[in-house]
């Protein structure tokens, strides 16, 4: 069998070459042409004929030209950089291609051996040394997962291209499982738990984030079995009781918290807040399943869940997001029977995208960590490929930018779920594994991909930090598995329980839903490989992509393999559901683990955790009072955090699926909403209603605050597009730094009581959340300095409701020249880690605090308000203050405004930039129609009339001493509002 190349290149403007020219430019490169050919090398063997046929069906020939084995660049270049994946990295693009000659010539390929590669030149013309070249090519590629071909003008042309190169694995070990020695020393089982188990070499085989004190109790346990545990037993044991997984330090003792702060704090505001709505309770399944889930109407419930993949997205960004997003939808399917995802939502915390400040993992420049700028687009990218590819919606999102972030990201997916409340005449919540059901794992094979993930996501980002974490998901594949599930599988009632292969791979999915049961019994050779020679305690947690995991009754097997077969989805049946009180692996007839399913699942030794906590005093800045604004209402509606990421909005598909009710960018003048609406059942005009919020900032002065706040602002946001706070659940997703540490123990502790609290008052009940409590870099900077960069501790909340009916929902944009402009709620001198403290590189104390028994009852008439069509617009003031929030509801409208700061409730303020950057919590604004005037200010008795809508592009506003602070026309505002990143 030999391999061939074919290329394909635009025969008309290329855009993907105009804006790699331009950001090379931009990067100050003396580029003055970029060309761009997409390749695919194919290793079978066709005839002459087929490869025509095959390059036939791969391009439009309206614009595209291929070549076979031979060059396809038209025009004149100096250098050609080949961009192609690592051998065993998962490769979309060739997978598709695969498919597509399948179909055509009706042949099979016989992977690993007949394959698909795809790979990208980018010819490029300039005054360029070579030196220049290396860097650019390092801007295309990623290292961990790319491999990066440079070829210049005279060695291209001299060997008639870049050549046929074919990145196939070769594993040349024999797999085996070796016998660990835990009867060492303390320092030596320190050193096990965190590098893992030696090799024969001296290498080690990566994290397994298992304390000293875990593994004390682990060396106990196979003393009472009296043997040496294998490999396996040790790697699985230590996938199962990661934090990643466990979730120990919320759930150890902590202080004079014994059941832990989530039972304690999280669970119990559930419990309380559902019983005390009584019959109006709406949540079904909340912390027992992949996803929450709560009622949508008499027929459907709705899920969801939001994730973390920030470790992975530091080192493969765009593997990384896309990864989590289609992990998340895994997470959904694996509700229940299995709920159809009809929503996704991502949230993204990066490092400033302009500092180009070099990190290194690794001492003496080595290692180097990826920019912040890459970081983010590769991230955008991934979740694009994941939801767009997958035919989900992404209506909702937000990004947000602080320099601690540039070591680690913080990178939030969450997918919404629909499913029937009855499946087979039975709640489809409800699942069990039974004995003698077959284990049968459907979806993608099994590579090198994914390697400890779940314990590299229990620790910092270091040096040590293990590529093989690193995965790619493959939606295509589980796109065709999602389909067969809830559109056939499902309704045919073929499997009594069903979970997601998720972290720890199927050493976590078989071993979990064993729990139902009692017991499994699984043969790891019938699990499918990517390619051979992978040892069995890789297959075993290895967390390679789209991959479920089922328990099928016996009988109904053949129909699910055969379902599956028809649909394009490789199913195998690995083992079998027991009732025996024991995981048992063999491979190849040999039994390599047999753990006490009790001790697998509950054995992690418990830990008192002690806590300090003492909130930050700064220093107070000093501002100097402005007589006019304009230059920093301009400025600040420029800053990141602030102005418009519609370059992100646009890039993800919301209108898909036909549901979308309120779209991610609103009005005429197409601002970003922090809340969205969609209809999930295209019969009905009941929608969903999804808003997100958080302020890692105020973790600088109090994270109790910084969590009520989270909260807060979450609900407004979802109120504001006519969300019902009586009818409104949360999600929490805690990430932490350093979380050995007591002090960020404390603040963890403080956040967690915030929640409690503030939820109880608001009745939002939490029904699912996630954390991830290491979100540290250790490394070096461009001086070969050690540094330490934490993320501040960051809570992400996100709510979700529903909408009686969407034709009613509001959006944020003026609709109407003269319409009347309100403020609910009061502004306080409340500057404390605020947006414009940050511009002055301050930070401050008076963080904002939320009262919400004082809030609650405007919440609830707001919502009443709406459902009587008196709200023409509204909008939640949150990070910024009232002047971004006022005039993105001008930019939205494309209408001018007036508005005069002397009518605003205020407390303890006495200048202009106090009342219009305040983030004082409990908010809105909103326009109203004249004619509805006395009807809402008699609802609102302490509405502020603060100005109203223009039939102009005049912006105006008056402070408290008078005087006209702002004069501006919108073009100004909107200039601001959307330069930011308009190279983006």
């Amino acid at each position: 069998m030999t391999a061939f190349r074919l290329e394909i290149r635009n025969i008309i403007k290329d855009t993907r070459a105009e804006k790699r020219l331009r950001r090379l430019k931009d990067d100050g490169y003396a580029v003055q042409n970029v060309e761009i050919t997409d390749v695919y090398t194919i290793a079978k063997d066709f005839t002459d004929e087929e490869k025509q046929q095959i390059g036939k069906i791969l391009i439009n020939p309206l614009f595209e030209k291929f070549t076979l084995g031979t060059p396809n660049v038209s025009s004149d270049f100096d250098y050609a950089i080949e961009i192609g994946f690592l051998p065993g990295v998962t490769d979309n693009l060739g997978t598709t291609v695969i498919e597509n000659i399948e179909d055509l010539l009706k042949v099979k390929f016989h992977r690993p051996d007949e394959d698909v590669y795809s790979s990208q030149i980018t010819f490029l013309k300039g005054d360029l040394q070579k030196e220049d070249i290396q860097k650019i090519a390092e801007t295309f590629a990623n290292p961990l997962i790319q491999r990066i071909h440079i070829k210049f003008k005279e060695e291209f042309d001299r060997e008639g291209g870049m050549g046929v190169r074919v990145p196939r694995v070769e594993l040349h070990h024999t797999p085996k499982t070796d016998l660990v020695d835990l009867e060492i020393s303390d320092e030596e089982l320190t050193d096990l738990g965190k590098n893992g188990i030696p090799n024969a070499n001296g290498t080690r085989r990566g994290p397994l984030a298992l304390s000293l004190n875990y593994l004390k109790a682990i060396r106990e346990y196979f003393r009472k079995e009296k043997r040496r545990p294998t490999d396996i037993e040790i790697e699985s044991i230590a996938q199962t009781w990661s934090e990643h997984c466990k979730h120990t330090i919320f759930a150890n003792s902590m202080d004079e918290i014994e059941d832990g702060i989530y039972k304690h704090y999280i669970r119990r505001a559930t419990e309380e807040i559902r019983k005390k709505k009584g019959k109006r309770d709406f949540c079904v399944s909340v912390f027992t399943d992949n996803s929450g889930a709560i009622v949508f109407d008499d027929k459907y419930l709705v899920t969801d869940k939001v994730e973390t993949h920030n470790s992975p997205s530091a080192l493969d960004p765009f593997g990384g997001a896309v990864t989590g997003i289609v992990g998340v939808n895994r997470d959904t399917l694996g509700f229940g029977k299995g709920a159809k995802p009809v929503a996704n939502r991502y949230g993204y915390c990066f490092g400033d995208s302009d500092d180009a400040r070099p990190l290194y993992r690794g001492k003496n420049k080595t290692h180097k960590a990826l920019s912040p700028r890459k970081i983010l687009e590769g991230v955008v990218d991934g979740v694009y490929s994941g939801g767009n590819e997958s035919g989900i919606p992404t209506p909702q999102g937000f990004v947000y930018f602080e320099d601690r972030y540039r070591g680690k990201p913080l990178v939030f997916v969450g997918t919404v779920g629909l499913i029937p409340k009855e499946i087979e005449n039975k709640p489809s919540w409800k699942k069990k594994a039974m004995p003698g059901d077959k284990i049968i794992v459907a979806g993608g094979a099994v590579g090198l991909d994914g390697i400890h993930g779940a314990t590299f996501s229990s620790e910092a980002l270091d040096t040590g930090s293990p590529v093989t974490a690193v995965q790619i998901g493959d939606p295509v594949t589980q796109k065709k598995m999602s389909d067969a599930i809830v559109k056939e599988a499902r309704s045919l009632g073929m499997y009594n329980s069903i979970t997601d292969c998720g972290a720890g791979g199927i050493s976590c999915s078989v071993a979990e839903m064993a729990k139902e049961c009692g017991g499994c019994k699984v043969e790891l050779e019938k699990v499918p490989l990517k390619y051979p020679n992978i040892s069995p305690w890789e297959i075993w947690i290895s967390e390679s992509q789209e991959r479920m995991t089922f328990s099928v009754p016996p009988e109904k097997v053949d129909a699910f393999l055969d379902l599956m077969k028809r649909r394009g989805v490789e199913a195998t049946v690995i083992g079998e559901y027991t009732k025996g009180g024991r995981c048992v692996v063999s491979y190849n007839g040999e039994t390599i683990m047999d753990v006490d399913m009790k001790f697998l699942h509950d054995g992690v030794p418990v830990e008192r955790l002690k806590t300090t906590y003492t909130p930050k005093k700064h220093d107070e800045p000093q501002i100097s009072v402005q007589k006019n604004l304009q230059k920093i209402v301009l400025a600040m509606l420029g800053r990141k955090n602030i102005a418009s990421y519609e370059f992100i909005s646009v890039h993800y598909d919301h209108n898909v699926q036909g549901g979308c009710g309120i779209q991610p960018l609103q009005g005429k003048g197409r601002v970003n909403g922090r809340a969205s609406v969609f209809r999930p059942v295209l019969s009905s005009h009941r929608g969903v209603v999804l808003s997100q919020a958080l302020y890692p900032k105020y973790s600088d002065i109090d994270t109790y605050h910084m969590a009520a706040s989270a909260i807060d602002t979450a609900v407004r946001h979802a109120i504001s597009v006519g969300g019902n706070v009586d009818y409104l659940a949360l999600l929490d997703n805690f990430c932490w730094c350093s979380s050995t540490e007591e002090d960020r123990l404390g603040q963890l502790k403080e956040a967690a009581r915030a929640c409690y609290e503030t939820a109880v008052i608001y009745e939002t009940p939490f029904i699912s959340g996630k954390d991830s409590m290491f979100n540290d870099f250790k490394g070096f900077d461009e001086n070969d300095t050690p540094i330490k960069i934490s993320v501040p501790p960051t809570l992400l909340i996100s709510a979700i409701g529903m909408v009686e009916d969407v034709r009613k929902s509001v959006t944020l944009d003026l609709k109407f020249p003269g319409d009347l402009i309100y403020i609910l709620g009061t502004t306080k001198n409340e500057l404390g880690g605020s947006e414009y403290f940050a511009m002055q590189n301050a930070i401050g104390n008076n963080v904002p605090k939320v009262d919400g028994q004082k809030f609650l009852p405007m919440y609830r008439k707001l919502h009443t308000a709406m459902e009587q069509n008196l709200i023409a617009s509204a909008i939640a003031p949150e990070i910024g203050g009232l002047a971004p929030a006022l005039l993105k509801k001008a930019i939205a409208g494309k209408l001018g405004i007036e508005i005069d700061l002397r009518n605003v409730q205020k407390e303890d303020v006495d200048r202009d930039d106090v009342l219009l950057f305040s983030e004082s919590q409990g908010r809105f604004a909103v326009s109203v129609n004249p004619k509805n005037k006395e009807v809402f200010e008699k609802l609102f008795p302490q509405a502020q009339l603060v100005g109203k809508v223009r039939d102009d592009e005049k912006i105006l506003i008056t402070g408290l001493s008078g005087n006209i602070i702002v004069d501006m026309n919108l073009d100004e505002a909107g200039n601001a509002y959307r330069g930011t990143f308009k190279n983006f």
